[in-house]
């Protein structure tokens, strides 16, 4: 490790849909984290890991801060919250197209109690006039004291290499928490339970996304080096689990189709996926529910 190493930990904030799991992906040059036009897609903390020569950044992509509605909302807005004072540096995300909202002004409020340096990234600068960007950057500079203003476009790449090397001025000399080639603390599991959720969100309507979650019950290689994965995805009602599963099982089995895709490229190897349907109703507002799915906020 080179003599100045720096490392550090870096949180992704932002409200719904702004583009924060497009941003993390981008920078770790794979999908960690799912994508979606769904907002409060992400609802754990994603580690996404950036490493060169010179630094580490371990990036934490938190679900979006909204207001929540049950206790999976409350869970989410506890994680995407208790990372502001726990990191180096704050990547606060907005979405350039959409101008100063209710929930962006929120967002400001809750910074003004945090000492920790944040950075503000204008982001989906593809999508409005370069003379548009000034009035939205001093709008944004009269409410906070932000240490750096970064406009960048996650989909397109356009600037993201700036933004990283803006955000590594506020690391320390620190060491290198992860193997050079790992680009995410989650187990592979988690991931392709992701992967799983990503296409539900992207195939179904608006009433499904978040009525599911999903876990995989078994993961393991046969001899012949086929991953043979078994993952249950869970709805609140009957309904859902018909819209799921499709007329004839179609969608499910598009479901699996285009996850095992991802998942094969993320494993680098073939892969048997086996989905299940199951309804556990009203699991959001299940503490016990929440704590089995994996989502705890201690």
């Amino acid at each position: 490790m080179a003599k100045g190493f720096k490392s550090g930990f870096v949180s992704i904030i932002g409200r719904p849909n702004v583009g924060k799991s497009t941003l993390l992906n981008r920078v770790i040059g794979q999908k960690v984290a799912i994508m979606s036009d769904k907002p409060q897609t992400t609802r754990n903390k994603i580690h996404g890991v950036y490493t060169t020569d010179k630094s580490q950044i371990v990036f934490l992509d938190t679900p979006g801060i909204h207001k929540p509605q049950s206790k999976l909302g409350n869970y989410m807005m506890k994680v995407a919250e208790s990372t502001l004072n726990e990191v180096d540096a704050i990547l606060f995300l907005v979405d350039v197209s959409e101008g100063i909202g209710g929930g962006d002004r929120y967002i400001i409020e809750r910074l003004k109690t945090v000492k920790t340096p944040v950075i503000l990234v204008l982001n989906k600068i593809d999508t409005v006039k370069p003379d548009d960007l000034l009035p939205i950057i001093v709008q944004y500079k009269d409410l906070y004291n932000f240490a750096e203003i970064v406009p960048v476009s996650a989909k397109q790449g356009n600037n993201v290499n700036v933004l990283l090397e803006q955000t590594e001025k506020y690391l320390n000399e620190g060491p290198m928490y992860y193997p050079a080639d790992q680009v995410t603390d989650h187990p592979e599991q988690f991931v392709c339970a992701e992967l799983v959720r990503e296409k539900i969100l992207q195939l179904t309507r608006e009433e499904i996304p978040h009525s599911i979650a999903v876990t995989i019950e078994q993961m393991k290689v046969e001899e012949n080096g086929v991953v043979h994965i078994s993952a249950v995805i869970f709805v609140e009602r009957d309904s859902q689990k018909g819209i799921v599963i499709g007329k004839n099982g179609a969608l499910l089995k598009e479901i699996g189709r285009l996850a095992r895709m991802d998942i094969e490229r993320l494993l680098g190897s073939k892969c048997f996926l086996e989905l299940w349907v199951k309804v556990k109703k009203d699991w959001r507002n299940q503490d016990r529910v929440l704590k089995d799915l994996g989502f705890r906020h201690d």
